[in-house]
């Protein structure tokens, strides 16, 4: 399995922290019923999707694209040192697998020119700051961090409630630091990478279109968690702030994308994690290229 791959004139780099056995099936996805899964098991579990437990396997993961300008960081995946006491593989974690995973890719902390998060879930913002001296700071000095503005205002106001701890040690310090911008959903980084508003996994949530001129690869985030989504558009995880928005955006996220040469390189899908989306049906499949 290659880590790396071209497409048109783009780099990608999967840097992954984690490939693990989440959340059962049944539980993730309460749209999903017992015959439903019997009837995908086989394949699923063939595509390591799903574990012998009927537990969803997912990938966490960032990507690095190299554009003919810029270095850009998608994602920030889990975070080491972080207080994640509902989830014990995320818990004060200090292994060395993500930035191994960077030096692999030969990326150094200082090379990336921006970090773009999809939203701002625990799981794609951990490594936006790293502990120092007993202070959060970015972890990644020279970098520009770009945060969906509708995303940022939504936790800003749910963080006033009640802290919300990964807003608090991985966005917040950003923010502190002055390496932050709020961008609208027309924002653009010169001719190569655009904004494509995704709502209902969170109110903000946003996918990353890159290519010259065309969307060569798409980013699609927590739009979809499993290959079983594709399948079923209308099953939505209960992680999703609006289940049903969630269910709209992604039928037509994957209408958008269908029988088109756009590689669509998914946030949690076990690996190869990537595809071209193509239709089955009523429905899609995102098959590995």
């Amino acid at each position: 399995m290659s880590l790396t791959f071209s497409v048109g004139d783009l780099t990608i780099h999967r840097v992954i922290e984690q490939e693990i056995s989440f959340v059962p099936a049944l539980d993730m996805l309460p749209g999903l019923t017992a015959e439903v899964l019997a009837e995908n098991r086989a394949w699923m579990r063939e595509a390591r999707a799903l574990d012998d437990q009927d537990v969803l396997m997912l990938c966490f993961q960032s990507y690095v694209v190299k554009t003919p300008h810029h270095t850009i960081l998608i994602d920030s995946c889990i975070g080491n040192d972080k207080q994640r006491p509902l989830r014990p593989a995320w818990h004060m974690k200090t292994d060395g697998t993500y930035m191994r995973a960077l030096n692999a890719a030969g990326v150094s902390l200082g090379d990336i020119d921006f970090v773009m998060c999809t939203h701002l879930h625990v799981d794609h913002v951990g490594w936006n700051t790293r502990l120092e001296n007993g202070r959060w700071v970015p972890t990644f000095p020279k970098a520009r961090y770009l945060f969906a503005k509708q995303e940022f205002d939504y936790w800003s106001e749910q963080n006033a409630k009640a802290e919300v701890p990964p807003f608090a040690d991985s966005v917040l310090p950003v923010v502190e630091a002055k390496r932050h911008e709020l961008v609208g959903n027309d924002h653009q980084i010169g001719d190569h990478v655009r904004i494509l508003p995704t709502p209902g996994h969170t109110p903000g949530h946003v996918a990353f279109t890159m290519g010259r001129g065309k969307d060569d690869v798409v980013f699609s985030g927590d739009l979809m968690h499993s290959p079983l989504q594709t399948l079923y558009p209308e099953l939505s995880i209960k992680f999703d702030v609006d289940q049903a928005q969630a269910a709209k955006t992604r039928r037509s996220f994957l209408e958008r994308y269908c029988d088109t040469d756009t590689l669509c390189c998914t946030a949690h899908f076990p690996s190869p994690s990537s595809g071209k989306i193509r239709r089955k049906g009523n429905a899609f499949v995102c098959a590995a290229v």
